[in-house]
């Protein structure tokens, strides 16, 4: 990265499927300019209309992956999704980076340890009978041990990482 450059971040999460997703990756993209950041959003590719479902997703997969080899930090929305974990596709985004050596600042609500959100019983088996991690971790170990930290926040995410690049260029 230059040094002349705002550090860019890849605004991950489902954040894309809301109803006002637009409008809200452009509030990402401006909290991120705030703070000394470019946030670079999945919306801001732009993808032919009229292309059959299977090619269209293949040209939005294969932008976000340019997007996070272009980038120099992620921020993941890991809050829950469908279900009791994160979004899938936020998942493999946070594993791409983490083998790219970009760093990660996860956000999402505090809802305890793996097992405090996820009902086993007392021998730590969920309702399908497949084990609960017991790490004290608020989310899959894979997760939770390559972050370089979280937040409750996308706002104190931001702030966070901005204070992670700005550490950076300081060492330099």
């Amino acid at each position: 990265m230059p040094s002349s450059s705002k550090p860019r971040i890849y605004l991950a999460g489902f954040d894309v499927f809301r109803a006002d997703a637009i409008e809200h990756g452009r509030y990402l993209k401006a909290l991120c300019d705030a703070h000394g950041l470019e946030g670079l959003y999945p919306f801001d590719n732009e993808v032919a209309q009229g292309l059959p479902p299977e090619e269209t997703a293949a040209l939005i997969c294969k932008a976000n992956i340019e997007m996070i080899k272009r980038c120099d930090g992620v921020l993941a929305n890991l809050n829950v999704f469908r279900g009791a974990e994160p979004d899938s596709g936020t998942a493999f985004e946070v594993g791409m980076a983490v083998a790219l050596g970009k760093p990660v600042w996860a956000y999402f609500e505090d809802s305890g340890s793996l097992r405090d959100q996820i009902e086993h019983d007392a021998e730590g088996f969920d309702a399908q009978g497949f084990q609960v991690e017991d790490f004290q971790l608020p989310k899959n170990l894979m997760l939770a041990c390559t972050w370089a930290g979280s937040s409750e926040t996308a706002e104190a995410g931001v702030e966070a990482l901005a204070r992670f690049f700005a550490s950076r260029s300081d060492m330099k």
